[in-house]
């Protein structure tokens, strides 16, 4: 008996070493989702917006920032990198001038990931480009959570920005965030919400104003945190939750509740707060996605 333990004991070890093995073999494979308002040089909304007159060039901004992290992937080793256009329309990124190395994802597909679309379990590591912090936040560069609609939004009692949404997606699928870039506010809740993990501030907001990393010094730095996060990929974890997983939203107007509070399994908790519970994570992504 003694014997057929041992034998399943090294039978067991060997498969591990062995799957390990395959996923070395199968290379690092990089996630980037790139939104818009964290990016070096945008102050306004008409900045992000098609119809501003600057927009062409804050989007070429937003290609080159995602360039970098691109072939910061690529000097890490990287083997496969997946941009997310997460912005507006989600039609912004370049594709002519994005990097040749990376595949790129446009538009939304209606699905529940949203600025997350494309990640899988397959990926090692998911960095986030251009990011902004939640609605509300002092002396952050056009902070707000999705959308307009939404004053707060918490996660099993942690108020979310946009990156700990995301980080959360990640998660679910055992992927840790190694870098975070946007502006000083933002970075400062990645830390908070996800302790290790690389920052890169492109501009420190001053109320309205901030002052601004010139682009291209904003993308040298970008891409060398990028590497040196990739080459330490092993310090991370994937930002979880134990479930169950409750989502509670606060909107800016009680009619977007009421409207809300009439989705299947959510539950009105104030003038202008619904919420929904589900120990199926995938479950109030979905909800997540109805309520916007």
């Amino acid at each position: 008996m003694k014997k057929k333990v041992f034998v399943f004991c090294l039978a067991f070890l060997f498969l591990g070493f062995f799957a390990r093995g395959e996923k070395a073999k199968q290379g690092l494979k990089v996630f980037i989702s790139v939104d818009m308002e964290g990016v070096s040089g945008v102050i306004h909304w008409e900045d992000v917006s098609r119809s501003g007159k600057d927009y062409g060039l804050f989007r070429k901004f937003m290609t080159q920032e995602a360039n970098a992290a691109v072939e910061g992937a690529l000097a890490a080793g990287a083997i496969e990198v997946l941009v997310r256009d997460s912005h507006g329309s989600a039609r912004n990124i370049l594709p002519d001038l994005l990097h040749s190395g990376a595949k790129l994802i446009r538009d939304w597909s209606g699905g529940p990931l949203s600025m997350m679309e494309g990640i899988n379990e397959n990926f090692d590591a998911v960095i986030l480009i251009g990011y902004h912090a939640r609605a509300g936040t002092p002396d952050a560069v056009l902070d707000h959570t999705m959308t307009g609609r939404f004053y707060d939004v918490v996660l099993n009692g942690k108020k979310m920005p946009e990156a700990g949404i995301n980080a959360a997606i990640a998660g679910h699928f055992g992927v840790p965030v190694v870098l975070v870039a946007g502006d000083l506010a933002l970075t400062r809740q990645a830390k908070e919400l996800f302790g290790d993990v690389e920052t890169v501030a492109v501009k420190e907001g001053i109320g309205n104003a901030a002052k601004m990393l010139h682009p291209e010094k904003a993308q040298e730095i970008i891409k060398k945190k990028t590497t040196e996060a990739l080459k330490r990929l092993k310090d991370f974890k994937p930002y979880k939750f134990n479930p169950p997983f409750t989502m509670e939203i606060t909107y800016t107007s009680e009619e977007r509740a009421n409207e809300a509070s009439w989705i299947p399994g959510a539950k009105r908790t104030g003038d202008r707060s619904v919420s929904f519970t589900s120990s199926d994570f995938m479950e109030v992504l979905k909800f997540f996605s109805f309520a916007m």
